[in-house]
């Protein structure tokens, strides 16, 4: 039976972990580069499988993730033997990540995609002050915060959930939008949106309480605007064992201790 991948590509994060796995498995299995290969297996932390998801954005690569890092939430169990079989039976996790522009204090634009959130956070001692529009019409005219982030159902379990935000259902068609310590509306928790919103927030003061946009590790800093929408164009394909996909990950997140 003809395999689904016959070309396989290694990328490794520097840790002496990871990088003794990488040797190991080269030697057992035959690789390619990974601009040839059918699929590429990561070894390290979610660090790196973002970074890879990024590396390889709009070629719609699978990438199957072996966990050799701290935090593996986007990670296969690490096992040297039966890899070649593993990524015949592994499942496919199709998300798209969110588009950023992001428009400075000099009016420039700045992209940049996120995999796992897009967020403003403030620079310096001062809060940040910031209006929330979804879809043109203002939501929430004055947000006083440490800022404010919005999440794909992916990223819903990483820094959204750090503060509090909620977790999402890889399937849901919604986006988290959660302040960040906030202040004032102090009752206020964030808001469950439709995934094709179109959200825009902009920065009050921008020259007196500085805020800086993040679009997962690509930072702009001095930012007046930004704009956040899901970019239906790109597919991030992830493989995982049967039983182990994004899905049930996020299940037992909720449920787990």
């Amino acid at each position: 039976m003809a395999r689904r991948f016959n070309r396989v590509a290694f990328v490794a994060s520097v840790t002496p972990e990871a990088q003794e796995a990488l040797a190991s498995l080269t030697e057992t299995y035959p690789s390619a580069a990974p601009e040839e290969a059918d699929v590429i297996v990561a070894l390290g932390g979610d660090g790196l499988m973002l970074q890879t998801l990024h590396r390889f954005l709009g070629s719609a690569m699978p990438i199957y993730g072996m966990n050799k890092g701290t935090v593996g939430f986007l990670m296969n169990e690490f096992r040297e033997d039966g890899l070649l079989e593993r990524l015949e039976q592994a499942e496919r996790s199709v998300v798209h990540p969110l588009l950023m522009v992001a428009r400075d204090i000099d009016g420039i634009a700045h992209t940049a995609r996120a995999i796992n959130e897009v967020s403003m956070l403030r620079q310096t001692y001062q809060a940040a002050k910031l209006t929330i529009n979804i879809d043109s019409h203002v939501r929430l005219p004055e947000l006083i915060a440490d800022g404010v982030l919005v999440a794909t159902p992916a990223g819903s379990t990483a820094y959204n959930l750090s503060v509090n935000g909620p977790i999402l259902p890889l399937n849901a068609p919604l986006l988290a939008l959660t302040p960040i310590s906030a202040f004032r509306p102090r009752r206020w928790r964030g808001a469950l949106l439709p995934d094709h919103a179109k959200i825009q927030i902009d920065v009050i003061e921008p020259e007196i309480r500085p805020v800086s946009a993040v679009a997962d590790h690509t930072e702009f800093r001095s930012i007046s605007q930004i704009q956040v929408s899901m970019d239906r164009s790109v597919d991030l394909v992830m493989l995982h064992d049967p039983g182990h996909n994004l899905d049930e990950r996020i299940l037992r997140e909720q449920f787990g201790p």
